[in-house]
């Protein structure tokens, strides 16, 4: 697994009036050393599968190190949605308190989840907090507004 990148001459030169996010996302490609070519760093994790194609595995930003475990919270997120009474979902980190935090919004308790979880995901990948929200908040794309919830609930 890694992240994806790309390169190609059709390239973007960088983000409009970010010098920050342009220099951190279009970097010098690290298997070309003799000569000057930029690939654009996606952010994406993804892997090969066994007819090798790429498959998206989550975001490189919501990969993180618990009990000893690199944890992406997608796969969290997407076994949770395979269960029925779930339509949305998302989990986030509390590093202060070393807990996944499970945000969704069905009512249910955390020993519930975490029973039908248990054959989905190893133990180490359960939710240590649920919280039950009426309505997750979007963001104006229309994704689940993470940045909220932890203002709202983690910070």
């Amino acid at each position: 697994m890694g992240e994806l990148c790309v390169r190609g001459s059709s390239l973007a030169v960088g983000y409009y009036n970010n010098p920050e996010k342009t220099a951190a996302a279009f970097v010098q490609n690290p298997l070309q050393t003799a000569y000057a070519e930029k690939i654009y760093r996606t952010g994406d994790l993804v892997r090969y599968n066994d007819r090798h194609e790429l498959v998206y595995v989550s975001r490189k930003d919501f990969q993180i190190k618990h009990l000893g475990h690199r944890i992406e919270l997608g796969e969290i997120e997407t076994a949770i949605s395979s269960l029925d009474e779930i339509s949305m979902c998302c989990c986030l980190y509390d590093s202060k308190r070393s807990k996944i935090v499970l945000f969704m919004e069905q009512e249910m308790t955390r020993t519930e989840i975490n029973t039908r979880l248990r054959n989905l995901i190893p133990d180490y990948m359960l939710p240590g907090k649920v919280v039950c929200v009426d309505k997750l908040p979007l963001n104006a794309n229309g994704k689940i507004d993470r940045v909220k919830l932890r203002q709202e609930y983690i910070d």
